[in-house]
């Protein structure tokens, strides 16, 4: 894999030994209308939204931007992963003093218990530090997640602090890229 500079959009697909992240295209707007519309996703994010409302708003071409991967297990969308800016001006807590990239992910039920968001964010991860060296990355989950947590953990994500937010205690963790070889 070529290594991609801050600023190269879209990068070429990441292999992983099962999955691929790549850009959006139009064949995934019904698998994102699936993601967003599920009870079972939504759980933790906020609750489902409407399927209607997504039909009306979501894009052609939907998260056609710097950082949103769609992750693809044999062609088919299972899932997708951000990494967005984290800034005092986006929503949700802000420690802008720790990192400025936040790290999201979602899967669609049937894809849930197979080790595909660990394989997957650890690629994203793993191109992010390449694309921005020494870069830290921030990520938020509902403490009640557990498998949130767990995932965080297993990513090398440190525990920084709870808080209350959205009704709900949140957990907020750190991971810094490994250091270079000297």
């Amino acid at each position: 894999m070529t290594v991609p500079g801050p600023d190269t959009w879209p990068p070429t697909p990441i292999h992983t030994k099962r999955l691929v992240l790549r850009e959006s295209q139009a064949r995934d707007r019904p698998a994102i209308i699936d993601l967003f519309a599920s009870e079972d996703v939504g759980t933790y994010v906020g609750g489902a939204r409407p399927r209607e409302e997504l039909e009306r708003t979501v894009a052609a071409i939907p998260g056609r931007r710097y950082g949103f991967f769609i992750v693809e297990l044999d062609t088919a969308m299972i899932g997708l992963i951000t990494l967005d800016p984290h800034t005092a001006a986006h929503p949700g807590h802000s420690r802008p003093d720790l990192a400025r990239t936040e790290l999201g992910y979602m899967f669609l039920p049937h894809a849930w218990g197979h080790g595909y968001a660990a394989e997957a964010c650890t690629a994203a991860l793993d191109w992010f530090a390449a694309a921005r060296p020494g870069e830290p990355v921030v990520l938020t989950t509902q403490v009640a997640n557990e498998s949130a947590r767990r995932l965080a953990t297993k990513l090398g994500f440190d525990e920084v602090e709870r808080y209350h937010e959205y009704g709900a205690e949140q957990w907020f963790g750190l991971w810094e890229p490994p250091a270079a070889p000297r």
